[in-house]
């Protein structure tokens, strides 16, 4: 369960990472709608434990019911943190979420086409691939690529044995 505080260590871990930052009711917007699709990474070798990174994500609303989809809104760890497998069980966690929960066929986001770490992370180890390219999506107008991950109907597996638990610590992750 996701305390209040947790709201401004996302928002923290957000505006340190990316360029792209919300206000707080976005943040709202999301728990309050989809709380189920919401993650945070933890180092629990910090007293008190330390949010390192989420996963913020959310259903897109279409009028064609077999085209039920999950959309990766934002998903950021503090470069202290990075290296160690924390956005891929972000991500593994909000995907299986959705399949479970929303039973979506697929998962969109958008990455900008310059950033290349995010892109190796999703296409290399997480499997999405390249629907499109959204001319000027970013404010400063860079361009982004709209990327797309299919769901197979076997699950992925969870080391808690399915997303139940919103957060992922331990020792420095």
């Amino acid at each position: 369960m996701h305390q209040p505080e947790d709201l401004l260590a996302i928002q923290s871990c957000n505006l340190s990472c990316l360029p792209e930052n919300y206000q707080m009711k976005y943040y709202f917007y999301h728990i309050l709608s989809w709380p189920q699709l919401m993650y945070v990474a933890e180092d629990s070798a910090s007293t008190p434990p330390k949010i390192v990174g989420y996963v913020l994500a959310k259903m897109e609303e279409e009028d064609n019911p077999a085209d039920i989809h999950g959309h990766i809104t934002s998903l950021a760890v503090l470069r202290s943190h990075r290296k160690l497998g924390i956005a891929d069980r972000l991500m593994s966690a909000a995907h299986f979420a959705m399949r479970e929960s929303f039973r979506a066929g697929y998962v969109s986001l958008h990455v900008r086409k310059s950033n290349a770490a995010a892109k190796h992370l999703y296409v290399e180890s997480l499997g999405y691939k390249i629907h499109d390219i959204e001319a000027k999506y970013y404010a400063d107008a860079e361009d982004a690529f709209d990327m797309r991950k299919k769901f197979v109907a076997a699950a992925e597996s969870l080391s808690d044995g399915g997303g139940g638990n919103k957060r992922l610590t331990g020792p420095a992750i």
